[in-house]
């Protein structure tokens, strides 16, 4: 006898990995510097095992959900949303999770409020508890992000008055109302493309990396994310002025969702597409502009996109850039500091070629086309994170052709789920084995009431 899967026991397996989520993330999470504990104190070392305990718990859940969708009879995408819902509630009011990523945007939104140019200071600039939270590799960082995800900043820390946790907890309603967009659109996007609705909800709504790092990680991918999939299903419609709008406000966010744009074109169809392409980009610089001088924030976000990345990140091209450069010091040669400018350089320019090769030669379906375009920002870029998988994986979700691609997208999901600690900090070998236990523990307690589904017909049979 299989284990028995049905849509209910998910949603309580996957509730209870959010729970322990949240549970753990009270000593192991990316607290507040006065909160943290010592790595090796008896309540960090609990919450982390809790916390990879929950991961796995939360992988498992959705796995078997995923047959529940592929089964004869699947859910509807109302009762999918249920399950998001349930899933991401014990999540709302736990500890940031996986990152420090939101204490930096409570600065910058801090910094704006005081009329500091975000643009030419780091937080640092700003001085005080908030500041103090942000890690000290991002002090003097200028912000890469833009306008419109500056004045949402501003307005939260406004209407919190500097207070971390009321911040905290708005910058993920933030976050939450970027997802309900995602899940918003997902389904819409999906007939469009002529695939599952509740398919695409799963891979892309109801996906682990969502719930750990766009909900428990509040980061302002969700509401770049939102913003892209509503203006998509706007311009399909009949709305295409209002979805470019939609979409030029998200990049206004974070800058990759730009290339929706080339969506929104190819949507009109072959027929109308210069037109199509001139009424874009005019709808396109005049938002820009209108956003621009609506936040008073200036034009600084476009040098911005220059922003150095951490000196510990592990896309492919900082990678060679850091295996190059140590290289060439061991070699004696004075070209090292050049090594990481031109790797980048080149990560830029292969981004290019396979963004025209998709869009050009391949040619498939324009949603499709922009999930793989979105997906090689990420992959070639200069920086990479488990959360920058959504941008390209939210569209492939809803417009997958075929079941095999669901499969490996979804595979790559289940390991990046696990590609990070708690902290957010750099991991050392003791709290890896720490989080290899806690997963360890959850495939235990799994295969132990796969056993138990078992017995009663064993029982009967002896």
């Amino acid at each position: 006898m299989a284990f028995p899967v049905d849509l209910r026991r998910c949603q309580a397996l996957g509730l209870a990995g959010t729970a322990f989520l949240a549970l753990g993330g009270e000593t192991a999470g990316a607290l507040p510097v006065r909160d943290l504990l010592a790595p090796e104190s008896g309540r960090a070392v609990l919450g982390l095992v809790g916390v990879y305990f929950g991961v796995v718990l939360l992988i498992a859940a959705w796995a078997l959900l995923g047959t529940v969708v592929r089964g004869p009879e699947p859910p509807t995408p109302r009762s999918l949303l249920l399950v998001l819902a349930v899933w991401a509630a014990p999540l709302l009011l736990a500890p940031p999770l996986f990152s420090r990523d939101v204490y930096s945007y409570l600065a910058q939104g801090a910094m704006v409020d005081a009329h500091i140019d975000v643009y030419a200071h780091g937080p640092a600039q700003l001085g005080g508890p908030l500041a103090d939270e942000v890690a000290p590799v991002w002090q003097q960082t200028t912000t890469p992000y833009g306008p419109v995800f500056l004045a949402v900043a501003s307005a939260l820390s406004g209407l919190t008055r500097g207070e971390i946790p009321a911040g905290l907890l708005g910058m993920r309603l933030v976050a939450l109302l970027g997802v309900a967009l995602m899940a918003v659109a997902l389904p819409r996007l999906a007939r469009h493309s002529g695939t599952d609705p509740a398919a695409a909800l799963w891979l892309g709504a109801l996906n682990p990396l969502v719930l750990l790092h766009l909900v428990a990680g509040a980061h302002n991918d969700a509401i770049m994310l939102g913003l892209l999939g509503v203006g998509l299903v706007a311009a399909r419609g009949r709305w295409h002025v209002l979805g470019v709008v939609l979409i030029t406000l998200a990049a206004l966010v974070k800058a990759p969702a730009v290339l929706g744009l080339l969506a929104v074109v190819a949507l009109r169809g072959r027929r109308g597409m210069l037109k199509s392409a001139l009424t874009t980009a005019v709808v396109a610089l005049a938002t820009t502009v209108a956003a621009t001088a609506a936040t008073g924030t200036g034009y600084g976000w476009i040098a911005a996109l220059k922003t150095p990345v951490s000196p510990h990140n592990w896309s492919p091209t900082s990678v060679l850039g850091r295996a190059t450069g140590a290289l060439l010091e061991k070699l004696g040669s004075g070209l090292a500091p050049l090594a990481m400018p031109v790797w980048h350089t080149a990560g830029l320019a292969l981004t290019v070629i396979v963004v025209l090769l998709i869009w050009l030669r391949l040619r498939p379906g324009p949603i499709y086309a922009l999930g793989l375009s979105l997906a090689a920002v990420a992959v070639f870029g200069p920086a990479i994170r488990p959360w920058y998988a959504l941008w390209g994986l939210f569209l492939i979700a809803a417009a997958a052709p075929s079941a095999s691609v669901r499969h490996r997208v979804a595979a790559a999901s289940a390991v990046l789920a696990l590609a990070v600690l708690p902290s957010g900090g750099p991991p050392d070998a003791e709290q890896v084995i720490l989080a290899v236990s806690g997963g360890v523990l959850a495939l235990v307690v799994l295969w132990q009431a796969h056993q138990a589904a078992q017995t009663p017909v064993l029982g009967r049979t002896a």
